[in-house]
């Protein structure tokens, strides 16, 4: 591990980018160009003891997904990400295989949907990042497998209503057969279905009936523990190689639901829901 070439890097990287760049408000007497320390230490989901221990030379070796953190929060891009991960002293991750890097054009466009619900999805149900309305909707999601969420931990599905929750665990289960085949060198996509298959038996029996095109419902109804019943559109934005998805939920105007969604953008960024 490179300590000083480490450190160095990340406070580069760091004071190149602009609060507005990651979808913070710079606020009055910002001094210093580019972000502070704890707004790289928020954005990465790790303390900002840690990461100052870092750009000091004294942090201890950073771990891969920590670092897959840090490249996100710093809107690294693949080569960037990967000279990070060998000054840490680790492999970087493999072309063509699945990777938590998300792309910075695509953090680009979620750090400016202030007033919709938006997240950067895997294409085999990873959830890499959301805006704050996402969260707002479906709660703090990052870092879940969403497929692995439905099938595998209880009350996943309360905010979709019960007469969907067939055709979403068959859209989960035909997009990630469609995955595992197109890249059967994948370790992650085959892992995720391997445990599914010994600890569900719905996803047994889904994955035994070789579905690869299942329409999702559209618009999508979500059952909002404050807010009530919302119909959203759902937006869907593909990466270079559709291994990424921008996901845009909205309302059309004049809408009760959209009267909904603007509770919701008032509220849950608020955070004043029992729920969150």
């Amino acid at each position: 591990m490179d300590r000083t070439g480490l450190a160095d890097y990340l406070r580069r990287a760091r004071t190149r980018l602009a609060p507005c760049d990651v979808g913070l408000n710079a606020g009055p007497r910002r001094r210093t160009p580019g972000l502070r320390r704890e707004e790289v230490a928020h954005l990465a989901g790790m303390s900002t003891d840690y990461y100052t221990r870092l750009e000091q030379r004294r942090g201890s070796h950073p771990s891969r997904q920590m670092l897959t953190a840090l490249a996100r929060a710093l809107r690294l891009t693949d080569v960037e990400r990967d000279h990070l991960f060998h000054l840490a002293g680790e492999e970087p991750p493999r072309r063509g295989i699945s990777s938590d890097h998300v792309r910075p054009g695509l953090l680009l466009i979620l750090d400016r949907l202030h007033d919709l619900p938006a997240a950067v999805l895997s294409d085999w149900g990873g959830m890499l990042a959301q805006n704050a309305m996402s969260v707002a909707l479906t709660g703090d999601r990052t870092g879940t497998n969403l497929i692995r969420h439905w099938f595998m931990v209880p009350g996943a599905r309360d905010l979709a209503p019960p007469e969907n929750h067939a055709q979403h665990a068959r859209a989960h289960v035909a997009s990630l057969r469609t995955v595992t085949t197109a890249r059967p060198d994948d370790p992650g996509p085959a892992a995720l279905v391997a445990e599914l298959r010994a600890a569900s038996e719905e996803f047994e029996t889904l994955w035994a009936e070789h579905d690869v095109v299942v329409r999702r419902p559209s618009p999508k109804r979500f059952l909002h523990p404050v807010v009530g019943v919302l119909d959203l559109d759902c937006e869907v934005l593909l990466s270079d190689g559709h291994s990424q998805q921008l996901v845009v939920h909205s309302a059309r105007p004049g809408t009760q639901t959209y009267e909904r969604l603007e509770l919701l953008r008032i509220v849950g960024l608020q955070d004043l829901s029992p729920s969150r």
